[in-house]
């Protein structure tokens, strides 16, 4: 689906106000400087994930820990000076038998743990917000299918977002400017989200169920956002799905997982958490822009003689 093509992207942009709106959003879910843990979990998904990477963050830090200690007790115990006849013995069925249940074991706890994990992501609930993703080189495209409208989703310093304005400017494709920071500025984005930020944001309200059918248009590409731990394939030709509910209200970001291309490093995802108010809202002036179905809004009804 592209419904804003390259040549129309840039009066896109201009007009696309319901789509941006993001003032008094926090940003919650994006990338870090030097940071090594999790982005804050959004979603029961997310805390699950997070939840079961500690408890196997555990395991293995024991296990490590007992190998390294049969090591240097095999280092001090039985190196030649301390052991000068070492035991001629090659079978002890005692610690066969250990080294066989014990992993067995280890497996099952973790099996256990991980599983309902795994099945609450791909048994999929029925949705209050149903949306088709699409993954094209290099950017992405959104049908909300309940109420008929579309829009793409370009990276902000992608040529198709870009301006005569921002030529004028000096901004250029890809590259993060004096011109380029205060086009994402205007765009309601800190200076500091380049590759992060897009002309088109998915919206959502806050503690409803979301759920995305995911395919691609041209090669493999994948739909991820960290902070809800979401991550899915969108192979042409099929539809996956995917699904969260999200638990705070703020600004979240992702990216292309799949190496797709050239392009690859340019194809951010923004999703917008808000009020179920703003949302109405925001739907209402998106179905216009878009030429969605006014009849599927809440409270529609059609005037009469």
């Amino acid at each position: 689906m592209r419904l804003i093509t390259s040549l129309l992207a840039a009066a896109a942009t201009a007009t696309a106000a319901p789509a941006i709106a993001q003032e008094a959003l926090e940003t919650i879910g994006k990338p870090e400087p030097k940071g090594l843990g999790f982005q804050p979990a959004a979603t029961e998904l997310a805390r699950d994930i997070q939840w079961l990477d500690n408890l196997l963050l555990w395991i293995i830090t024991l296990i490590t820990l007992f190998v390294v200690a049969l090591v240097a007790i095999i280092i001090v115990r039985h190196n030649r000076k301390a052991n000068p006849n070492p035991a001629s013995f090659t079978h002890n069925t005692g610690i066969e038998i250990a080294w066989t249940i014990i992993p067995i074991v280890i497996l099952v706890i973790i099996g256990a743990f991980s599983l309902p994990v795994l099945f609450k992501q791909q048994e999929i609930p029925a949705g209050d917000i149903h949306i088709k993703v699409t993954g094209y080189q290099w950017y992405w495209g959104y049908e909300y299918t309940d109420h008929e409208f579309g829009f793409d989703q370009y990276m902000l310093g992608q040529p198709a977002t870009m301006t005569d304005a921002d030529e004028e400017a000096g901004a250029a494709a890809y590259v993060l400017n004096d011109a380029m920071r205060a086009k994402l500025v205007d765009a309601g984005y800190n200076e500091d989200e380049f590759l992060l930020a897009t002309d088109t944001q998915v919206v959502v309200p806050i503690n409803k169920v979301v759920v995305m059918d995911v395919t691609g248009a041209d090669v493999i590409h994948s739909w991820t956002i960290p902070a809800f731990g979401v991550k899915q394939d969108a192979v042409p030709g099929r539809i996956a799905q995917l699904w969260f509910k999200a638990e705070r209200e703020g600004i979240y970001f992702g990216q292309c997982s799949e190496l797709c291309g050239k392009d690859h490093a340019y194809m951010p995802i923004t999703v917008k958490v808000v009020s179920e108010e703003a949302y109405q809202e925001w739907l209402k002036g998106a179905i216009e822009e878009y030429a969605g179905d006014m009849t599927t809004l809440p409270g529609y009804k059609v005037a009469s003689n």
